[in-house]
């Protein structure tokens, strides 16, 4: 495994798991233990996910079983828009988090959108963090002018930006303006959330088959390559032991540009400027 040194001068592996679209709490707590028994040590939840508690179960367990401690662990959560209003709000969202996954600390505490009253909020997580329930804090989907207006204005700059990054949406000035600031890039959806024919990509698998590893692999390699922590989320464990094996090879820097390349410029997964998405997320609107 590799690391990225935050700017508290904490350790986050370059590779987690995600554990997004696993409402099932059966199946979250099962397959969390399976990424921690398949060698994760980062593990990335969310109030809005719904299944803090599984994950906490799941750690639970395999820390009881000698798979791995608790200071060998990152677990990341997030801050969820509606309790973006307040100081207040926001620190007590920190305080539910930790009791749902029954840890005393979490090792990041991202606001989750920039939306809301994201500066108080953010008050709130730089609070947690003084007070020790936290060992960094940071944002997720911040997009470069957000992002900028937001680090010249707080007085605690984000650890790690967590946003939409894979070949088909890179974010070249983007990842450069994170690490101008010192903030570490962090990728939701790095397979693209299967979309774009990118686990049968012809340029792709053909990389691939020069290291003897798969499309996705490359995929997420060459997101690892260029700095950005990835967190690829699969419920089957030999997926899982793929999407982590792809520490024992490197992509030339022509093969890097060729899968930069693929690059539209734009999401296909979410349009963070859509206004109906904005609403549907501070709770104004049901549908989305």
């Amino acid at each position: 495994m590799e690391y990225a040194t935050l700017n508290t001068g904490a350790k986050m592996p370059l590779e987690g798991f995600g554990v997004f679209q696993i409402p099932d709490a059966a199946e979250c707590e099962q397959v969390t233990y399976n990424a921690i028994k398949t060698g994760y040590r980062l593990i990335d939840t969310a109030a809005a996910y719904q299944n803090e508690e599984a994950v906490g179960k799941a750690v639970a367990r395999a820390i009881a079983d000698g798979l791995t401690t608790r200071e060998e662990l990152f677990i990341t959560t997030k801050v969820w828009v509606l309790d973006q209003k307040t100081e207040d709000t926001a620190y007590q969202a920190v305080k539910t988090s930790l009791a749902k996954l029954n840890l005393p600390y979490a090792d990041l505490i991202l606001l989750h959108q920039p939306m809301g009253d994201y500066f108080a909020a953010y008050r709130g997580i730089e609070k947690a963090y003084r007070d020790g329930l936290t060992k960094a804090i940071g944002v997720a989907n911040f997009y470069p002018g957000v992002l900028t207006n937001f680090c010249e204005t707080v007085e605690i700059k984000p650890a790690v930006n967590q946003v939409e990054l894979h070949p088909f949406f890179a974010q070249e000035k983007a990842v450069e303006n994170m690490k101008a600031y010192g903030v570490v890039p962090q990728a939701w959806g790095p397979l693209a959330e299967g979309k774009h024919g990118i686990f049968t990509d012809p340029e792709l698998t053909a990389i691939g088959k020069k290291y003897g590893k798969s499309a996705a692999q490359v995929v997420l390699r060459w997101n690892a390559q260029r700095g950005v922590s990835i967190i690829p989320k699969s419920v089957h464990e030999e997926r899982m032991k793929r999407n982590f094996d792809i520490w024992d090879f490197s992509l030339t820097e022509e093969e890097m540009t060729k899968v930069a390349a693929k690059d539209l410029g734009h999401s296909e997964i979410v349009n963070h400027d859509d206004p109906m998405f904005v609403k549907y997320c501070v709770g104004a609107a049901t549908n989305f």
